[in-house]
């Protein structure tokens, strides 16, 4: 932490702890890791790379802790401990700006799945008065991301948003800042894409040029959700709890008029997990309209209804979430239809793509 600077310029965002015991052999301070970054840097150096291996890119879901002032602290949404899906792509200048625009792109994508596709603001944040690095270096990256903002401006016309954060750069690097909207209005920010001249530097991370000398890689910094935690924070604020049936905990819930259903319920119970949706089954010797008010304000999306006449006919009658009408289908059919919509939108365009080639 010492190296990468997060000693000196974020020491106050840090949690640490000195050795045990006045007497302890080995007295220093041991820090909670705040940011993923200089572990990644240490896996690049892990092996010469050659100019040919760029750009490398690297992911997890890393934990990390930052202090929060109690006062600002905020249920999911500002929390001291969370998951960031972190990535850091390491390239050669020249492939910075297109680097940039993949990770806008991604970005982009993956807001859309989720239902975040109306207003979004793009804030390009620069220098900040605490940071590090020489002017020439934060000059040269304010400049390429410049640059990259015009562009995602251009491709995105009136549905996105641009704006100039002067100052609010990390202390390593200019950042894009992703701001959504959500239903009711609010903004919340949350993806990040940080240009990063400094910190390979400062660890002595190299490639091979084409010419054979020495040249520490561009690090870019790219978070999707940010703060999982607050992503999910954010999406039960958006969706009001009324998630879309592929992102929703349970997906259906299969439930019985009278007792005689019950054996024909379980078998269709098994038969949807077995296609692998997320259900559960409501056997209670309650009137089928309290059962049905009770799941809808657990905001199910779908109700399966069965009784004798859908035991002895093989089907099932489907109430959807905020409907009052019921659709009686064949079983597979039914459960057909069900897979489909809780077939994530991402592995929906894969398997499209797939049958395309």
């Amino acid at each position: 932490w010492e190296t990468s600077g997060h000693w000196e310029w974020y020491r106050e965002n840090m949690f640490a702890a000195q050795s045990a015991g006045e007497d302890a052999e080995d007295k220093r301070w041991f820090a909670l890791k705040p940011m993923n970054c200089p572990g990644h840097v240490q896996i690049f150096k892990h092996g010469l790379k050659s100019y040919r291996d760029l750009p490398l890119r690297l992911a997890e879901f890393g934990i990390v802790h930052r202090y929060e002032a109690s006062g600002a602290m905020h249920g999911l949404m500002r929390v001291r401990g969370f998951t960031q899906d972190d990535a850091h792509v390491f390239c050669t200048e020249e492939q910075l700006a297109d680097e940039c625009l993949k990770i806008n792109e991604l970005i982009l994508s993956t807001y859309a799945d989720f239902g975040f596709e109306g207003e979004l603001t793009v804030k390009l944040s620069t220098r900040p008065e605490k940071r590090v690095g020489t002017d020439a270096m934060w000059d040269h990256a304010e400049r390429v991301m410049a640059t990259v903002l015009a562009e995602i401006k251009a491709k995105g016309g009136n549905q996105i948003k641009t704006e100039i954060n002067p100052g609010e750069g990390a202390f390593y690097g200019p950042k894009f800042e992703y701001v959504l909207r959500d239903a009711i209005g609010r903004d919340w920010q949350c993806g990040t894409t940080q240009v990063d001249f400094n910190l390979p530097e400062r660890f002595g991370a190299f490639y091979i040029d084409a010419d054979g000398s020495k040249k520490a890689p561009v690090m870019v910094h790219r978070a999707i959700c940010g703060s999982m935690e607050r992503f999910i924070g954010i999406l039960i604020e958006h969706f009001a709890g009324n998630f879309p049936l592929w992102l929703a905990p349970v997906q259906a819930v299969v439930t019985t008029i009278t007792s005689e259903g019950d054996e024909y319920a379980k078998a269709v119970v098994a038969k949807l997990r077995r296609a692998g949706l997320r259900v559960d089954i409501d056997l209670r010797n309650e009137k089928i309209n309290y059962k049905v008010r009770e799941h809808s304000l657990l905001k199910i999306p779908a109700l399966l209804v069965v009784g004798r006449k859908e035991a002895e006919q093989h089907t099932v009658s489907i109430r959807r979430l905020g409907s009052e009408k019921q659709q009686v289908l064949p079983l597979d059919e039914a459960i057909a239809a069900l897979v489909d919509e809780a077939t994530p939108p991402d592995v929906k365009r894969s398997k499209l793509a797939q049958a395309a080639e």
